[in-house]
C-alpha cells in the first residue's frame, strides 16, 4: 500500500503547530497499526505530481496554513490538488488541516467540515475529556469516553452529512470532533479535530482510535 503524510513542513508550517513532533507520532501510530505511512518531504511537489499517473492509496493530511502570500495550493499544484480531492482515494485529516486551504470550497467538501476564521475556536489547551458518541463505527469500535491533553476544535463548520464519532462540550454546546464523511466524489474522509501536540498522542485511547481510522480507510482504498 502506498500512504503518504502530507505533514506540515516548509510553508506548510505555522508557530503555533509542532508538526515535527507530531508528524513523527502520526508515523509512529501508523507502523503499529500497519499502515506504514511515507512522510513527503515537498508538500507542493507531490500535489503537482497528483495531476498525472498513478495516485496513491492513502493519503493523512496534518498541515498548517501557508503565510507566505503565495496561492494556497500553488498554481502548478492546483490540478493535481483537485483531482486527489475528486478521486476515491480514502484520507485523514488532522487537526489545523481544517485551516490550510482556507476558503476552498472542493477542501471544505472533501473535508466535512472546516475552521471559520472569526468563529471557530477553542478552549485553552491542556487535560480535557472527550466523548465517543458512536461506538458502532470500525474508527471507535471498542472505545468509550477518554482522556487527553489537547486542543478541541469548538465551532467549526460541519456539514450536516457526516458521521460524528466523537464531540465535546464547550459553553453548554456540544461539537463534533472526529467524524467519517463519505465524499461527493466517493471516496471516504475521516476528520479528527485532535492532534495539537505530541501530548495528544501520549493517549493510548487516542492512538488506538488513530490506528483504528487507518486501518478502515486502508479497507476503503480501491
Amino acid at each position: 500500500m502506498s500512504a503518504l503524510l502530507l505533514g506540515g513542513t516548509g510553508r506548510w508550517t505555522d508557530p503555533w503547530h509542532p508538526f515535527a513532533d507530531t508528524n513523527r507520532a502520526l508515523v509512529d501510530t501508523a507502523a503499529v497499526a500497519g499502515v506504514p505511512l511515507t512522510p513527503v518531504h515537498d508538500v507542493d511537489q507531490a500535489l503537482e505530481r497528483f495531476a498525472s499517473g498513478p495516485l496513491p492509496d492513502l493519503v493523512v493530511w496534518n498541515l498548517g496554513l501557508p503565510r507566505d502570500d503565495q496561492p494556497v495550493p500553488l498554481p502548478g499544484a492546483d490540478a493535481g490538488f483537485r483531482r486527489l480531492l475528486h478521486s476515491t482515494v480514502p484520507m485523514l485529516a488532522l487537526h489545523v488541516s481544517s485551516t490550510s486551504f482556507a476558503g476552498d470550497p472542493d477542501w471544505e467538501r472533501a473535508l466535512g467540515g472546516v475552521w471559520v476564521r472569526g468563529v471557530t475556536m477553542h478552549p485553552p489547551s491542556g487535560p480535557c475529556t472527550v466523548r465517543v458518541v458512536d461506538a458502532g463505527h470500525p474508527v471507535t469500535a471498542g472505545l468509550e469516553d477518554f482522556a487527553l491533553d489537547d486542543e478541541r476544535y469548538s465551532y467549526q463548520r460541519v456539514s450536516p452529512d457526516v458521521r460524528v464519532l466523537v464531540d465535546h462540550a464547550h459553553e453548554g454546546r456540544t461539537h463534533p470532533l472526529v467524524w467519517v464523511h463519505e465524499r461527493p466524489g466517493g471516496g471516504t474522509t475521516v476528520y479528527s479535530g485532535l492532534g495539537h501536540a505530541a501530548a495528544s498522542f501520549e493517549s493510548a485511547p487516542h492512538r488506538r482510535l488513530l490506528g483504528q481510522a487507518l486501518r478502515f480507510l486502508a479497507g476503503t482504498a480501491a
